[in-house]
């Protein structure tokens, strides 16, 4: 299987249909930013109790969510928009949560996030168009990061099993997949290769920790009757227990509003069935690719990584996530047409919004699992680090050959040496579209020659 995307494989030139759908939905998901309900960014939603119960000032939570945002809107989501022709979350959402919070007026905020939306659906394709028409085309030459990606994304789930369960079971692990993986490339060459490996790495993982929570609960149901206590012992103190009580009043908020949960639910399924939006990294090459079974398969397996984080910080500060558990995007991906997709959308998001207390319960009886979630993520992002690394090293070999290496390995470590002025992941695809313009400037001055081919 190729691939690395030709050239044009996806347009950035919307239908009306689809301007429509993301100008709305980039001005829904603001005012839900600016009502305090809902945020995409996970490391912000831990600030927001403190904002709704109006311990922190709108300019100070603005800057909270720009200072954790724009690294990741202007290093990664446009760059990633640019190089696959579609778009993703750090692109679409971040802004708005930062414009909705923003927003000193509820009428302002829908306005502002329209806004932003209208600039992506007509900006980014002027954009590709010229950054196409250079003399170095970068925006080509990142399509080189595609192979990296969707190649070593596939291990994430034997870096997680490694780190919580140890050396011998990341082993065999690490042995399955590639296994899976030379198989599947054999047997099924139209298949994304790495589906099959991540789901039953993926699931190996959640075995090994249900199973790990199962025997320490028999432990202590042992060690409980050994000792003659009750089973329900410590049940008064949970009742009063201040984390249950603030959990229950962020449940109920979030219950308040569920007709709006829905219409946002609805929204982001029909923006995924759209197939010109993809969740994640690896998802937007894939959706570039056409291979929308793919996408939602990887989609699906990094549900798993997100769920506890989501729940346990909606419940503790009253804010969900804009995209809920994220499973209305490999939803959305496989729905064949976008009536179905809003109805779906609605329900996935009012049956997400009314369980969250039921999740968080189950959640504080199986602490592996929520474990595991932790490891899931640490493990994607270090994954995916690698891979956006290496995938710029090759579009800058690309793009321009030993002194393209040069100076977009010498940005990124420049970017390193200066505390990470931009976050690590968004560091090296930024690295690509300067080292781009700067050997622009340099071929117009007469200093370089673009590579061929």
């Amino acid at each position: 299987m190729s691939t690395t995307l030709a050239a044009a494989s996806h347009s950035l030139s919307f239908t009306l249909p689809q301007e429509l759908t993301v100008i709305v939905l980039c001005a829904l998901t603001a005012f839900i930013s600016h009502m305090a309900l809902a945020v995409f960014n996970d490391g912000a939603r831990p600030f927001m109790l403190d904002f709704i119960q109006g311990r922190s000032t709108r300019s100070a939570m603005t800057a909270v969510s720009f200072g954790l945002s724009a690294g990741f809107i202007f290093g990664l989501g446009a760059p990633m928009a640019l190089s696959t022709g579609v778009l993703n979350p750090w692109l679409v959402f971040l802004p708005t949560d930062i414009l909705g919070i923003l927003s000193p007026k509820k009428w302002l905020a829908p306005i502002l996030g329209g806004a932003w939306g209208a600039v992506i659906v007509f900006g980014l394709n002027g954009a590709n168009n010229v950054a196409h028409d250079l003399p170095v085309d970068f925006i080509t030459a990142m399509q080189q990061m595609s192979t990296p990606i969707l190649f070593l994304f596939a291990l994430f789930p034997v870096l997680a099993i490694t780190k919580q369960f140890g050396k011998l079971r990341g082993g065999i692990a690490g042995v399955v997949e590639l296994a899976l993986v030379v198989m599947t490339m054999k047997l099924w060459p139209n298949m994304f290769a790495g589906a099959l490996a991540m789901a039953v790495g993926v699931l190996m993982l959640i075995g090994f920790a249900i199973d790990k929570d199962m025997r320490q609960r028999k432990a202590d149901r042992a060690a409980a009757d050994a000792a003659g206590s009750p089973e329900d012992a410590g049940a008064g103190e949970a009742a009063d227990d201040p984390m249950a009580s603030l959990f229950s009043a962020s449940a109920a908020r979030l219950r308040k509003y569920l007709p709006l949960f829905m219409v946002l639910g609805a929204g982001v399924c029909l923006l995924a069935q759209m197939h010109i939006f993809g969740g994640g990294e690896a998802t937007s090459f894939l959706i570039a690719k056409g291979d929308y079974s793919g996408a939602a398969q990887v989609d699906f397996y990094r549900v798993f990584g997100f769920i506890p984080l989501i729940a346990t910080t909606a419940l503790a500060s009253g804010a969900y996530g804009i995209a809920g558990f994220t499973l209305v995007y490999p939803i959305g991906y496989l729905l064949p047409n976008p009536w179905l997709a809003v109805i779906v959308g609605a329900l996935v998001f009012a049956c997400e919004v009314l369980a969250l207390s039921w999740i968080g319960r189950v959640l504080g009886k199986l602490p592996s699992v929520r474990d595991s979630s932790e490891h899931l993520r640490s493990a994607i992002s270090e994954t995916l680090g690698l891979a956006i690394l290496f995938g710029s090293l090759m579009a800058a070999n690309a793009m321009g050959g030993g002194l393209g290496i040069l100076i977009v390995g010498g940005l990124y470590m420049l970017n390193e040496a200066m505390g990470r002025v931009v976050v690590r992941m968004a560091a090296a695809p930024a690295a690509v579209i300067v080292g781009g313009i700067i050997l622009n400037l340099l071929y117009w001055l007469n200093l370089f020659t673009p590579v061929k081919g």
